[in-house]
């Protein structure tokens, strides 16, 4: 007997721009079941399997990244679902959104320089502790970001115990996995790309790792999340 296949759902505020993106990169593996869900429903249809808060400009980027989205119906489901365990990955715009409801720590700031950036990062994988990371044995992965609010900010206290917890998911680095100042694009405190919440099932990152999941990308190293998230959710479902 066949397994299902996982339900993805890909939320959809007023103002993303990512949720195409995202679904086609799903869409691209035989294991998902990826669908779109307006961020004005108030819960997600049963299964969930994973959950996909893309990249954009949620509500114009209005007050500041992120900030509208928290009033957003389906926020209070999507914090439901992170403490069910559900795997979440928050990109870009979403990875501001999950810090502005309190699911990751931080804030994400204007880029060191003041500018929008757009263009490919190597990414140091600094924890495997989450699904879209855990099996991923590449320790360099090269991806682009596009962002003007992308440095990761967050009190010396903070960053200490993402550290003591293996919080830290991704760093910016150069194409040797060193963190340098010329590899950080953005000025994030301590080179931070991504990071976790204290479960390890909820991920922000600020590069596109969907952008690089599809055949004819430029490249495929954001493909290597989806199939790590292929591999988690057989080893739980062998294990249960």
């Amino acid at each position: 007997m066949s397994r299902r296949k996982a339900k993805i759902a890909i939320l959809d505020f007023h103002g993303t721009l990512c949720e195409r993106d995202c679904f086609a990169a799903f869409a691209d593996f035989k294991e998902f079941d990826p669908y779109l869900i307006s961020s004005d429903y108030d819960r997600f249809p049963a299964p969930v399997d994973g959950i996909v808060v893309p990249g954009g400009f949620s509500y114009g980027d209005y007050i500041r990244p992120g900030a509208m989205a928290r009033t957003a119906s389906i926020t209070r489901a999507l914090v439901e679902e992170s403490q069910k365990g559900t795997p979440i990955i928050g990109i870009c715009n979403g990875f501001q959104i999950l810090c502005e409801i309190r699911l990751l720590p931080g804030v994400l700031l204007k880029n060191r320089d003041g500018r929008f950036i757009c263009r490919e990062v190597n990414l140091n994988v600094a924890s495997r502790r989450n699904p879209f990371l855990r099996h991923v044995e590449q320790g360099v992965l090269r991806v682009p970001i596009a962002h003007k609010y992308g440095q990761y900010y967050a009190s010396p206290e903070t960053l200490n115990k993402l550290k003591a917890r293996d919080q830290i998911a991704l760093r910016y680095c150069d194409a040797d996995g060193r963190a340098t100042d010329e590899s950080n694009p953005n000025g994030s405190a301590e080179h931070i790309a991504g990071v976790t919440n204290k479960a390890g099932n909820v991920l922000g990152m600020m590069p596109h790792p969907e952008r690089r999941s599809l055949p004819w990308s430029a490249g495929h190293d954001g493909r290597l999340m989806w199939e790590s998230l292929i591999a988690f959710r057989e080893f739980a479902c062998a294990a249960g």
